[in-house]
This record gives C-alpha cells, structure tokens and sequence, in this order.
C-alpha cells in the first residue's frame, strides 16, 4: 500500500497552500484559491464504486465505523442509575432506546448527514469547513482573489452572489459575534469528538474485560484494569498500518459479533418475554415518563449511550463512502442492536435485578466464554471507529489551520481520507490508558462518555440545520421538522447527563478545554499572521521601486524564493531586500499547494508565469496527497527551468519578441550555471509593550506552538548548502 506522509498541510504555512477542492472552495479564510474543476472531480472519482464494491466495503467498514455503537450492549444498562425497576420501567427503557435508534441512527445521520460532506469528508469540523466554503464567515475580513490577479491565480470567488445567498447566510457574513460563536460551536464539537476518542477504547475494553470476574469473583478489579490498559496499547500500536489493513483484520471479528449477539437476543426473548416487541409502541415511552418523573429523565443520561459511536458513521466518512456506511448500518447495525437490546431487555424483565451486569448475565452459560472472547475482542474493535475518527478530524482542522501541524500520514493512495498521525495517536494511547487507570470506576466513565455523546449530537444537530438553510435550500417547513425534532430530543438527553459531571461527566469537559485553549490559540495566532501580510504584501510596483534603488544589486545565481501571499508578495520580501542590499538575477517566486486529490498530472503540476518585471518569474507547484515531494535538489531545478524555458518560448510568436526570449533564456541558463539557491522565511511575533495583556497571552502562546509543531515546507531534497532561512520579526 502506498503510503504519503505530509508533515504540514496547512493552508497558511509560511511556503505552502492547501486546497480543498470543490467547485471552488476555500481552506483558510484568507487564503481563497480554487483549483480546476476536472481535477477537482477527479479527487471523488474513487468514491463512485459499483454494487459489489459497496458490500465489499461496507462489511470493512464494521471494523472501523460501526464498532462503538455495536458494542454499547456491553455498557449502556450497567451504565443506568436503576432502583427496584419494574417490568413497565423496563419496557419503557426499551422502547426509549428502540426510537432513539430509529430517529437519531436511521433518521439523522443515515439519511441525512450523511449528504452533507465536505469533499467526502465528514464530522462537525467537515460542516463548518462545508459552510466556509459557501459564505464568508472568516473571523476576520476576508480577501478575495480576483481571476485577473497579478500573480499566478486560477482561481474564481467560491462566494455565491449575495443575491443568490439566504438571509441567515447574510447575516452570518455581517455579524462578526455570530461568527465567533459559530466557530466556538464547531471546536466544541470537535474537541468533544476526540473526547469520544478517549472514553470509546476506555469504556469498551474495560466493559469487556470486566466479564471474567463473573466466573472468576477473586480476579480483581485492579487486574482488569491493567489487562485493559495492555489490550488498548497494543491496539494503538496496530494503528500504523492504516486503515484498509485494520479493517481486513478487524471485520470479521465485527461480523461475527452482529450475528451473534441477536441470536442470542433472540434465544432470550423466546425464552423470557415472547412479547418485549410490544414496547415499540411509543405509548411505553411516554407511560415511564409519566410515572417515573425525574428519576426516569436522569436515567437518560444511561440510556443515551445506545447511540453512542453515531457520531463516527459520520465522521469516518472520509475512510469509506456513503453508500457502504449506509448499506452496513440499515441491514446489518440496527437491526442487530434491536435484537440484543430487545433480547437483554427481555431476560431484564425476569431477572430485574442484574442489571449492574445486564449484559453477561443474559448470556447462556453454554455459551459464555466463547461470547466473552467474542467480546472481548469486539471491544478492542470497537475503540477503533473513535481512533480513525479521531484521526480524520485532527487532519481536517490542520488542513484548515486551526490546529498545529502534525505529521499525517496517508496510509492509502486512493482514498484521501484515510489517514494516520503518530503524535495524535501516542497522546491517545497514553489518555486512554490514563483514564482507565486513574477512572477505573465503569460508571464514571460512562457519566463522562454521556456527555460526550449527547453534546456531539447536538451541535451536529445545530450546524447541519445551517447546512439545510444556507446551502441545501431545504423547504422551511422540512427543515423545521428535522431541527425541533433532534434539538428538543438532543437537548433532553444533554440536560440529564450534565446532571453527571461532578460524577464523571467533568473528564470531556477537561480534555475538551485544554484542546479548545490549544485551538483558539493556533487559529489566533495564525490569523494574526495572516492580517500582517496581507495588510503588508508586496505587491509588483512596490517590488519594481525597491530594484529601482541604486542601492539595490542583482547578483548573480537562481533563487527560488517561497512565499503563500496571494495576489502580492510576502513580507519577507521587502525585508529581504532592504537588508541584504540584492536580488538574484533570477527569482523565481515559488508557492507549493497541496490538493486534495491522489496525484497530481505531471502537466499540470508545475505552473509558471512571467511576472512583468526582468529575471522575475511566479511558478505554483501543485501536488496530491499520494504524490511524492522527495525530490532531489538538482531534478527538482530541472523541473521547473525546464517548465519556464517552454513558457517563455511558447509566450509570443511575434518575430520582435524571439530575440528578447532567447536573452531571457540564456539568462535562466547562466544563472542556474552560477549557482542556485532556495529562500524562505522564519516568522515571529515581535510582542512590545503596547500590546494588550490577551495579545501577550496568546500570541506568546502560539508562539510555543509554532515552536514545536511540524515544519510547513515539505521535504523536497534540496541540499543544504542551498538552503537560506530569512528571519522577521511581525509587530503585533
């Protein structure tokens, strides 16, 4: 399997831009370049599979996807504060979790999240990145590059036309608090995604493992533990090999477990309560409200976790494709929780006291231990549909720069969205491992996991309505329906298991906040940034008044100078030349951009442009996620003076004008023959004493982060002896 590792891709790095592609679309606020159409499209061309491809991926993807919300039958009744419950609490329970499923799984996110991806990405982060490409909710005000621009620019407004925008499309766009806010949402949900992340692996193994205790009383719970906190490290270590191997190894686990578990759901209700379908009838549902009062509104907070790993149908999206998600979920998922819950809920009813284990004690005893290794195992599994989650996420965010580059690796060449991350991955090992360890109490953990699952929803629930309103054009009446259905129901489920957080429930809001503070920080600092240089571009007259300076020389040698300003120069720039007195004879202004698609055609990957002034030259050089960039210093060159020689004899016909390109040409030749060199810059915020104490705070804060987070400029083999770095210092 190939494998491309991209230790940057962010869009407003210091030498590179990244671009998500669409009809014309936007990675950064202020960096708005769209790319080609046909290259656009050519990025989903592998999501496009005909029916044997769907099933073959939509059994991998119950090793991936579907994992955590198989396995909520092991934790969600032991996870419910019950009291002597009686039968009609029980049927009422059932059929609390039977609607649940029915609304939230198959309604909501089957059906219509689904729709709603972000070039095949999907995810709370996806919908915000869906609705940025669509209105201009950039914090601060964006820059809009116009196809006519003086540098290399292919790109078209990816703004509608304000007459062709809805009113809540406009009013987004005018107010700049509604913007803040929005934004907040979507790094909530994120962050309480990867909170998910966390508490899934914890809950899952520890519910699992926690099984031997039945036959084995004098195994103690401090064992269990540890043997959960090995079982999760070597999962995580399993994850270097990408998702497409971990799925071939985990889905017949997966599958094995969705045949089982109803089977013996059904052997139950046979056995113990013929008539538990009965409770479907939502009559059930209202009846153990009206009787139970606020003790049944706090057992919510329990019952919520039978949706649990929802969120990752969605968020995974970007490993798969929708039709597998939805062929696995509606034919294989749903049906087989109905059963186990039906089948638990039915030896419950019997046996109403064993609900603290309500999932090992309905299990036959003929069958015990091979269920209990089944289990066991598909709990292990189960953690993995967080984990790829967690890592799409963290991609998209870098991708967007509101999160410090990390290394992401593509552990596949035709799906873009299946990734890796290293760092990302050892932090989660060590809190999942730190949770279990710290927290090893299940119902603690399953207050914090509450929480998380519910707040997920509903913020899904709050930026897929924005998504039906501002971009899909859906009728209001439709769109009314869909939004007081999920944010009364969602909303419900949220204020009974924040009742949880002095109980657990704090744990996601901990992590949540250390991410969300790691965030607004990154993004801060980078907008900052961004508000510099563009307010301080170069632009060509300003670049032709500072050669103009006698004081100015052209030394001799190439020079490929990086810069990420669009429509104007960096900078850097400026700073450069007053400084060192020079400019090579050749300067050839060199942008890298990452494409969301595997490859890049070689014709189309470096492009050039004359810029007007002598011996200067623009070149974008465009490459995909499957594309490698470990180039050699002397093959790299060659490239691109190869690319401009070709442009600037192919620029004109005219007689008049071959004579001025040939001097052209032999000028690129003699100054690559004088030597070459490769010039960028190293950026940092100068913070006098005329900033504000919140300015002092986070920009010395993402300066930390800048500090240690990835290098922006990929590797691109170019030696060292031509490497220069160019420092300067931004007034904030």
């Amino acid at each position: 399997m190939d494998r491309q590792q991209s230790d940057g891709e962010s869009a407003a790095a210091e030498d590179v831009v990244v671009f998500v592609n669409g009809n014309g679309v936007v990675t950064s606020e202020n960096h708005l370049l769209t790319v080609n159409h046909s290259m656009a499209s050519s990025s989903l061309d592998h999501r496009v599979f005909g029916r044997k491809e769907n099933l073959v991926l939509a059994y991998r993807t119950l090793g991936v996807v579907f994992g955590g919300l198989v396995t909520s039958p092991l934790y969600v009744y032991p996870s419910m504060p019950l009291k002597s419950p009686t039968e009609d609490d029980y049927l009422g329970i059932y059929s609390i979790m039977f609607w649940t499923l029915s609304l939230i799984g198959v309604v909501k996110y089957a059906s219509i999240a689904l729709k709603a991806d972000d070039h095949g990405e999907g995810g709370t982060f996806a919908l915000y990145s869906l609705l940025c490409r669509n209105i201009n909710i950039g914090i601060l005000p964006s820059k809009r590059v116009e196809s006519n621009s003086s540098l290399l620019s292919t790109s078209h407004s990816q703004y509608g036309e304000s007459e062709k925008q809805s009113r809540l499309g406009k009013f987004f766009e005018r107010s700049l608090v509604s913007r803040r806010v929005l934004l907040f949402i979507a790094i909530l949900g994120m962050c309480m995604l990867i909170g998910d992340g966390i508490l899934t692996p914890a809950i899952s193994v520890l519910s699992a493992m926690d099984g031997v205790r039945a036959p084995f009383p004098s195994v103690s719970k401090t064992l269990v533990e540890a043997l959960s906190a090995i079982v999760l490290i070597a999962l995580f270590l399993l994850q270097k090999f990408g998702t497409s191997r971990v799925s071939f190894l985990f889905s017949p686990i997966m599958g094995a477990w969705t045949l089982f578990t109803p089977m013996v759901g059904i052997y139950s209700i046979i056995k113990h309560y013929p008539s538990i379908f009965k409770a479907i009838s939502p009559h059930y549902l209202f009846r153990f409200f009206l009787r139970n009062g606020k003790e049944g509104w706090l057992l919510l907070g329990g019952t919520v976790l039978c949706i649990t790993g929802s969120e990752a149908m969605f968020a995974d999206l970007g490993h798969f494709n929708r039709s597998s998600i939805q062929i696995a979920f509606l034919f294989a998922i749903n049906p087989s929780l109905v059963l186990t819950y039906a089948g638990q809920t039915a030896y419950l009813i019997r046996h109403p006291n064993d609900h603290d284990d309500g999932f090992y004690k309905f299990i036959p005893s003929a069958v015990y231990w091979p269920v209990f290794v089944i289990s066991t195992l598909a709990a292990i599994v189960a953690s993995q549909s967080l984990i790829s989650a967690t890592f799409s996420v963290i991609k998209q965010s870098v991708v967007l720069d509101y999160f410090p580059r990390v290394k992401v690796v593509h552990t596949s060449s035709s799906k873009e969205g299946e990734v890796y991350s290293p760092e990302v991955n050892f932090i989660l090992m060590i809190l999942c491992v730190a949770v279990i360890l710290i927290f090893g109490d299940g119902k603690d953990i399953g207050n914090a996991f509450g929480v998380v699952v519910s707040m997920v929803m509903l913020i899904t629930t709050i930026l897929l309505t924005l998504v039906m309103i501002i971009i899909w054009r859906t009728p209001p009446i439709l769109t009314a329906l869909y939004f007081i259905t999920f944010f009364v129901m969602e909303g419900i489920y949220v204020s009974a298991v924040f009742t949880k957080i002095p109980e657990g429930g704090w744990i996601p809001f901990a992590i949540s906040f250390i991410l969300a503070f790691i965030m607004f920080g990154w993004f801060y600092g980078r907008q900052r940034k961004i508000e510099y240089e563009v307010t301080h571009k170069i632009d060509l007259d300003r670049l032709s008044l500072l050669l103009s300076d006698p004081g100015v020389q052209r030394v001799p040698g190439l020079c490929f100078f990086y810069t990420n300003i669009q429509d104007g120069l960096t900078p850097i720039l400026g700073h450069y030349i007053n400084n060192m007195k020079s400019l090579h004879k050749v300067t050839i202004f060199t942008t890298l951009r990452y494409l969301l698609v595997p490859k890049v055609a070689p014709h189309e990957r470096i492009v050039v442009k004359k810029l007007g002034l002598k011996g200067v030259y623009g070149c974008i050089i465009q490459y995909g996620y499957a594309d490698s960039l470990s180039l050699e210093g002397n093959d790299f060159v060659t490239q691109i003076t190869d690319t401009l020689r070709d442009h600037i004899s192919n620029c004109s016909d005219e007689e008049a004008l071959i004579s001025s390109d040939e001097a052209e040409i032999f000028d690129l030749e003699a100054a690559k023959l004088a030597g070459v060199v490769h010039v960028r810059g190293k950026t940092r915020f100068y913070i006098g004493k005329n900033c504000s104490w919140f300015d002092r705070t986070m920009l010395a804060f993402y300066e930390i982060l800048h500090s240690n987070c990835r290098p922006a400029l990929p590797a691109l083999g170019i030696p060292l002896p031509q490497r220069i770095e160019f420092g300067m210092l931004y007034e904030a």
